[in-house]
């Protein structure tokens, strides 16, 4: 197996309750895979991903991310580290309403100083790729779901991370968006991209991901690869 791209080794997380978000979690993701973690409501996957996003710290153990100790990065330290290798994709898209579909996904871009030419030609690399190059001039409000997570996608890839997380990213959608998004994370994945997504998306975890890691309370409870 290749070297992990995700190290978590023995981590809890503790808010205000008497239970821990988190406990005593080890797990390993490797460059290249496509790892899926499902769980109920309040099982930890959020606090795994804030905590692999660097959005949030551990209050034991360590989170390594691509030879990063993420644990330990300052708040300047951690936005650097999501501008450069994290790209996330959310239920909800989150995309600027006044940004037209290129700007929207030139902007990790211009926060991470890319010269502009360079920017625009990845740019449109991507939205070609991502089948919404007819789109860029447009602004998100004027297209389908599907459209904006596709747009969603492509700004999370812009900076070349070299891990995605994505949060419920079929979440919002009908079933034949989902569908779609199902077909573009496993084409991602198939192209090299690591991926981390959390869903209750049965489907999309079965169809898009080469491991299924279920949380319960806070701890693992299977880590199964998924069958071809």
């Amino acid at each position: 197996m290749t070297a992990p791209i995700i190290e978590i080794r023995d981590v809890t997380k503790t808010y205000d309750t008497d239970r821990p978000a988190l406990a005593e979690l080890t797990l390993q993701v490797a460059e290249g895979e496509a790892v899926a973690v499902l769980g109920r409501s309040g099982s930890g996957k959020s606090t795994l991903l804030n905590l692999i996003a660097g959005l949030d710290r551990p209050s034991e153990g360590t989170v390594t991310v691509a030879g990063q100790r993420v644990d330990r990065l300052t708040e300047a330290g951690a936005a650097r580290y999501r501008r450069e290798r994290i790209g996330m994709v959310f239920q909800f898209f989150h995309l600027l309403d006044d940004l037209t579909v290129l700007d929207n996904v030139l902007l990790p871009a211009q926060l991470a100083g890319m010269p502009a030419g360079a920017a625009r030609t990845r740019a449109a690399e991507l939205l070609d790729r991502l089948g919404v190059a007819g789109h860029r001039s447009a602004f998100p409000g004027r297209l389908s779901g599907g459209e904006r997570q596709r747009v969603a996608v492509a700004r999370a890839l812009m900076n070349r991370p070299p891990l995605l997380l994505a949060d419920e990213p079929t979440g919002a959608l009908d079933s034949a968006s989902a569908a779609d998004v199902r077909r573009l994370l496993t084409e991602l994945n198939a192209a090299g991209q690591t991926i981390l997504l959390v869903t209750h998306d049965t489907a999309l975890a079965e169809s898009c991901a080469g491991r299924l890691v279920e949380l319960a309370d806070g701890r693992l409870l299977r880590d199964v690869a998924v069958a071809a």
